[in-house]
């Protein structure tokens, strides 16, 4: 690979973008950039102005040396690239507000990149990515695909399973905060820890926890106290400290939706009967972010990151792009193919696994068997991802409706029907790819 880089990020007029810009600024000693192309779509040309005005000031501010150039053209912007970012969202905010609002009108969660707001994601979403890998083997064969676009998960098990493009990871941030965490519960350094976390996107356990070479997950697991049983003080339950300590493996804070699944659902149909979902909620920040970055004289501060939410996503993936620009081969948690790493699970199923990252990409820690007490779920949990994908490459709604019935999160046949042709008259604008075999 070349000394210089250039980057295509499709999403560029996302509010993640000056992050992502934060990362390479911070980086430019190892990832010498020449060309950063942010692109979008025709119809989002007047966001992508906005945040690319901004992005040349961060760079002249920063004063390193590369070119940031705009399109709406991703056949313009791809040919020559090193690495592509993908942050975009099919439909955009409205699109998610739907997949967040729709399904409380039938006691089901909705959730962007879960239960059936992930289903619809997925389903507007990766027949476009399908897409975005052809053009990439026509204009940039070889080039990184670096993945921040929900439903991670089951994009990564899309690309995997019918896509045949290896250069690929996903990326997730969730397990970055509790890096964090577990390293100031050891009062130790992150980068002196090791943490192995293993299962699906949103849906992974730390089983073990190396520091100093000594497993010291059972310390972490003994010594949680309240504020760490609850997580965030954002109105979720508190989980089980005892349950905690059976399970014998420290759960992702997504793992709520499926343990604590009564609270959770409660407390979103709350939310949705008051105009406050998430996606509510993100739609007036970034309304309000946008309208700040327009001003010539803002200057990017933390406090703006962490209002969006995601906060790590892209400074997450400049990490994993450093790494594999200069081999570095050290610890990363993304969503690659499992390659044998996890016995329980197919050859080729994408996993959240922490990996040693190199120039030829992530290389999984190796599990074995799961442990007993998260294997089923996991299982189940793949199997809905599985017959999913296949359901969206056959272009098969029935198929992709009885997937939906099948995952953990639905307690009620009847409602996901009723909910799945809710959703998709809603979102029928954006989901042509199945309508010549609709029945």
């Amino acid at each position: 690979m070349s000394s210089s880089i250039k980057i295509v990020t499709i999403g560029g007029g996302s509010t993640y973008t000056p992050e992502l810009v934060q990362g390479l600024i911070r980086r430019y000693d190892e990832l010498p950039i020449t060309e950063l192309w942010l692109v979008d779509l025709p119809e989002a040309s007047d966001k992508l102005a906005v945040i690319g005005n901004l992005v040349k000031r961060m760079i002249a501010t920063a004063n390193v040396p590369f070119d940031v150039r705009l399109s709406t053209d991703r056949t313009e912007a791809l040919p020559g690239a090193d690495y592509v970012i993908t942050q975009f969202r099919v439909g955009g905010i409205d699109s998610r507000i739907k997949d967040e609002t729709i399904p409380a009108r039938h006691r089901l969660l909705g959730q962007e990149s879960i239960g059936i707001g992930g289903l619809f994601q997925a389903l507007r979403t990766i027949p476009v990515m399908w897409a975005i890998i052809d053009d990439i083997k026509t204009y940039c064969d070889g080039a990184w695909l670096i993945n921040v676009t929900n439903p991670t998960g089951i994009i990564s098990e899309a690309i995997y399973r019918y896509a045949e493009y290896p250069n690929y990871v996903g990326i997730s941030t969730i397990t970055n905060y509790l890096a964090n965490h577990f390293a100031s519960q050891l009062g130790a350094k992150e980068k002196d820890i090791i943490p192995y976390f293993v299962g699906l996107y949103q849906l992974s356990y730390v089983i073990s926890l190396y520091h100093k070479h000594r497993n010291s997950l059972q310390d972490i697991l003994d010594n949680m106290d309240e504020s760490e049983l609850r997580f965030k003080h954002d109105g979720t339950p508190s989980w089980d400290g005892q349950f905690i300590k059976q399970l014998g493996a420290y759960p992702g804070p997504y793992l709520k939706y499926y343990y604590h699944y009564e609270e959770m659902l409660e407390r979103y149909l709350k939310q949705a009967a008051t105009n406050n979902t998430r996606a509510e909620q993100v739609k007036r920040i970034e309304a309000d972010l946008l309208q700040t970055f327009a001003d010539p004289d803002f200057e990017l501060d933390e406090n703006h990151i962490s209002d969006r939410g995601g906060t790590y996503y892209s400074d997450v993936a400049c990490g994993v792009i450093a790494s594999i620009h200069n081999d570095k081969r050290d610890y990363h948690v993304v969503i690659t193919e499992n390659n044998r790493a996890i016995s329980d699970l197919p050859e080729g199923a994408a996993i959240e696994i922490t990996c040693r990252m190199t120039k030829h990409g992530p290389v999984p820690v190796y599990i074995g068997t799961l442990p007993l007490q998260i294997k089923g779920l996991i299982q189940s949990m793949k199997a809905y991802e599985e017959l999913l994908v296949d359901a969206i490459f056959e272009k098969d709604l029935n198929k992709a409706q009885f997937a939906l019935q099948i995952n953990p999160l639905i307690h009620s046949i009847q409602n996901a029907k009723a909910a799945f042709e809710e959703l998709f008259e809603a979102h029928r604008d954006h989901l042509g790819y199945y309508e010549e075999d609709r029945s």
